[in-house]
């Protein structure tokens, strides 16, 4: 498996690189943002490891140039800046994973397993019952074709990780689903990520799923989790 690592310091680039060419990857390395990007556009690799400082073009917009040229490879990234913040902004920039340093290598390997087995089998939910590729719960709809999510008929934008995020909802429909399980079905990550992740998204849906005076539909079941179901009222909040 080919692995793309964009690091710009050399006793990192030799750390991961040494330890992935041990564990049978084939590793490639780009020094800058730039050439990570240039290098990500003419080979095909089955997953980018992306720091985010980085010299010429920073990892945020590599990521962000990356996705918009409709590359899907996982890209997981790197970076000494742990704030929720930071993780939204790299997440939101289109990155599957976050690692922040220091970590140990074990759990690097970990996640690269996560990202390619995720990648080559999808994110694995329990699937409601669907029609036409539809997932439907009263007036919320999400087409998993087109990637359109609408509301009374009202259409929304979602990113990348809000949409794997509603599909997840909407295929557990009123069911609790912990932290935990969120991070493990829509971000294939089952430890170490900060759960508060999680409600930041959470959030966002809301925002975007509850407008004009709609009931909310997000439900939150104190120190357990989500639940969505349909005309929740202020009292379950």
């Amino acid at each position: 498996m080919r692995i793309l690592l964009v690091e710009d310091e050399p006793a990192v680039v030799s750390v991961i690189s040494r330890g992935l060419t041990e564990s049978g990857y084939e590793v490639s390395v780009a020094p800058d943002g730039l050439l990570g990007l240039e290098m990500s556009r003419s080979n095909d690799f089955s997953l980018i490891i992306l720091d985010v400082m980085l010299p010429g073009m920073n990892g945020i917009e590599v990521c962000r140039q990356i996705r918009a040229e409709k590359n899907g490879t996982p890209i997981l990234m790197l970076t000494a800046l742990s704030t929720i913040d930071n993780v939204v902004m790299g997440l939101d920039s289109g990155a599957d994973d976050y690692l922040t340093k220091p970590y140990k290598f074990q759990e690097l390997e970990a996640r690269i397993r996560s990202l390619v087995r995720r990648q080559g089998n999808g994110v694995q939910t329990k699937a409601a019952p669907r029609s036409a590729n539809i997932l439907r719960l009263g007036d919320l709809i999400l087409n998993t074709d087109t990637r359109q999510a609408s509301r009374n008929n009202r259409i929304f934008t979602l990113t990348a990780t809000e949409y794997r995020l509603l599909e997840y909802l909407l295929s557990n429909p009123r069911k609790v689903l912990s932290r935990a399980e969120i991070l493990e079905h829509v971000w294939g990550i089952d430890f170490n990520m900060n759960t508060k992740v999680v409600d930041v998204y959470i959030n966002y849906l809301r925002k975007k799923i509850n407008k004009e005076s709609e009931p909310e539909m997000i439900h939150t079941i104190v120190g357990h989790g989500y639940m969505l179901k349909e005309n929740v009222t202020d009292e379950d909040q």
